[in-house]
């Protein structure tokens, strides 16, 4: 279920980079977005406020810009932040899930004891594209003892269907494409 969301100053906050990262594609670019104060505080006030304080334990942040949204948000809901990184950039213990790409295969890690049994998680990431790798995200939580409460992304291409892969699930998408 999508949670609706006024979108104001952020739209204003995202850039077109045309063919990158290859001909024909319409790269959106958050940097805009994460250097203006108000905008930032805005993208990071809004996916709380979706969620209301007091009913996330723990915020997993997708890598890597994932990690940028998801850090601020764990601080306001004064919950942990817990990185899922691509297969072999974590120390200790990992569970991993594999998902396909249009042009490959994926790997998401995250360590082995991130979450408590039954608590509550919110994944983060900057976009929901194909949702590849949010269903990935959300099947690695729950394998890792997590119950995922929602998700949340700064920017959703909606003309590639990933909401459908995460129908299932709460989200918020601040802005679609």
């Amino acid at each position: 279920m999508r949670i609706e969301f006024d979108t104001g100053i952020l739209a204003e906050s995202v850039r077109d980079i045309p063919d990158f990262p290859k001909p024909g594609v319409v790269f959106k670019d958050i940097t805009p977005l994460l250097a203006d104060p108000s905008a930032f505080s805005s993208a990071v006030d809004a996916i709380v406020v979706s969620y209301g304080r007091g009913h996330i334990d723990k915020v997993v942040g997708i890598e890597a810009r994932g990690f940028i949204i998801a850090a601020p948000v764990a601080y306001h809901f004064n919950a942990g932040f817990v990185p899922l990184r691509k297969a072999g950039k974590l120390p200790y213990e990992t569970m991993s899930e594999s998902y396909d790409l249009e042009y490959g295969e994926e790997t998401l890690e995250i360590h082995a004891d991130s979450f408590n049994p039954g608590e509550k998680v919110l994944i983060v990431d900057d976009v929901l594209a194909t949702g590849g790798t949010a269903r990935a995200a959300c099947d690695l939580v729950a394998r890792a003892g997590g119950d995922v409460a929602g998700l949340a992304f700064i920017i959703e291409l909606s003309f590639l269907g990933g909401a459908e892969r995460i129908k299932d699930f709460d989200f918020v998408s601040l802005l679609q494409y």
